[in-house]
């Protein structure tokens, strides 16, 4: 599985109402300093009809705000899409990880993703 799939199969784990972020992922992933590289992989997933399924508004960045360049209207649709969810955004993007913040998966789930193998760093 491609380190971009990795990133897809853990984003698809995180649960409605609740958010991670870039960093976390790269760690779960065993690229603690990969956080660019998930945000690249979920760049990617622009109008891909195969990762529909990806719920890539889960993900904010390590401060908890949300983060995508200035795209006023990619930045409204994740903000949205949260708060459908039950997540509290406020005024300037931010949201609560206290509250909201997803740990992630268990280990064994990570073992299946990353094929008992560490990704090369």
């Amino acid at each position: 599985m491609s380190y971009f799939e990795q990133v897809y199969a853990v984003v698809r784990l995180i649960p409605a109402g609740k958010v991670t972020n870039y960093g976390r992922i790269a760690q779960m992933l065993g690229r603690p300093r990969g956080a660019r590289a998930v945000g690249y992989a979920l760049n990617g997933l622009k109008g891909s009809a195969e990762h529909a399924d990806v719920p890539w508004w889960r993900v904010v960045n390590a401060a908890g705000k949300i983060s995508i360049g200035n795209r006023e209207a990619s930045v409204n649709k994740q903000a949205e899409r949260l708060r459908e969810e039950g997540v509290e955004v406020s005024d300037d993007l931010a949201i609560s990880l206290k509250r909201f913040l997803w740990e992630g998966p268990d280990l064994f789930t990570l073992d299946e993703i990353i094929g008992n193998e560490q990704p090369n760093r």
